[in-house]
């Protein structure tokens, strides 16, 4: 019963923080949308979704993070300025020194440039890299202070999921050279999971809903799982015994297709799954705003407010399924057959 009020607690306080925060971003853009120009819901979600150069929290300069724009070309070379200089005292696109920001590219006279900068999901990918090496530096120093004692504090915490990956997700599945995969796979799922969860901040970056890093995370899986394949992976892959002749033709592309769309539905699910459950929620405040009705603000509340608690599940699940498959894409590559 405890356990159950302490989860209740938590969600309220949740909550309170999403109407604290969200709340006048919206109450402004309604407000805004009376005197100028209507509500427009796809541009509030489109810019929580997409990647941006700056990190807008609420109305205002004072409500907006301007993010440092690092670019190269070839008539300049590198050049690093703030993304302040793209926006007048109105938040108005403008450009600068010859730099032009349209729809997240910049271009340099109407020539491309090679953009390094820090974006929204840069600085939510720092975020989320150093708040994991905190915590798991802190659970190392407190499991050295308490050896052979009750884990504490952190520690307490993060060693369950860490002996439930280990032994329910990558032992099973890897089998008896698990360990030499371990550090990627618990690696791979924490950050997966704290992704999922920041994203579900108000304000957040939609880091683990952007396909670039769920493609990063796949390619990863793919390097991984085919430098490991031994003679029998790639045998059953390029000549698949006990199949005719004939019928191997036709085996042979397919085996090779496949090598190359598991780590493609990697990407694809966990960037599919995060980026819906974002565009539903935003879909659904929105409606608030649209009908501009207080009985649909309150009914699309109490729906958000279930979806947000299936979001939470939602970021557990596709850190497990990721880290899951992961580990059978590589016990498959490993595994030793024998031939009769």
């Amino acid at each position: 019963m405890s356990v159950f009020s302490t989860i209740i607690s938590r969600i309220t306080c949740i909550l309170a923080l999403v109407l604290v925060t969200v709340g006048p971003a919206f109450s402004k853009a309604e407000e805004a949308s009376s005197v100028s120009e209507p509500f427009q819901p796809s541009e509030v979600i489109l810019h929580h979704v997409l990647d941006d150069h700056i990190w807008h929290f609420w109305d205002g300069h004072f409500g907006t993070l301007y993010l440092p724009v690092i670019v190269h070309s070839a008539e300049r070379g590198l050049e690093v300025f703030s993304s302040k200089n793209f926006y007048d005292e109105h938040h108005n696109l403008v450009s600068f020194n010859g730099y032009t920001l349209d729809h997240g590219h910049i271009t340099l006279n109407g020539q491309p440039v090679f953009d390094i900068s820090i974006t929204k999901n840069v600085a939510m990918l720092f975020i989320n890299t150093a708040l994991l090496i905190g915590l798991f530096l802190a659970a190392a120093k407190s499991a050295a202070r308490n050896t052979g004692k009750a884990p504490k504090g952190v520690q307490a915490f993060l060693e369950p999921i860490v002996v439930f990956v280990r032994d329910e997700i990558v032992k099973p599945n890897i089998g008896h050279h698990y360990e030499k995969y371990l550090p990627y796979l618990l690696t791979l799922f924490f950050f997966i999971l704290f992704g999922n969860l920041l994203g579900l901040l108000p304000g957040a970056g939609n880091l683990t809903g952007n396909i670039a890093v769920t493609m990063t995370l796949a390619v990863f899986t793919f390097i991984i799982t085919n430098v490991s394949g031994n003679k029998d992976y790639w045998k059953h892959i390029f000549w698949t015994p006990g199949v005719p002749l004939p019928l191997r033709i036709v085996i042979l592309p397919v085996e090779i297709v496949g090598v190359f769309t598991k780590p493609f539905s990697l990407m694809i699910r966990l960037f599919v799954a995060i980026t819906a459950g974002h565009i539903v929620l935003l879909s659904l405040i929105s409606l608030a705003f649209i009908f501009q009705s207080v009985t649909v603000g309150l009914v699309s509340s109490l729906i958000v407010l279930f979806i947000n608690l299936i979001e939470l599940l939602v970021a557990g699940i596709q850190a497990y399924v990721f880290t899951l498959f992961t580990s059978l894409y590589i016990g498959m590559a490993i595994a030793e057959h024998e031939h009769h």
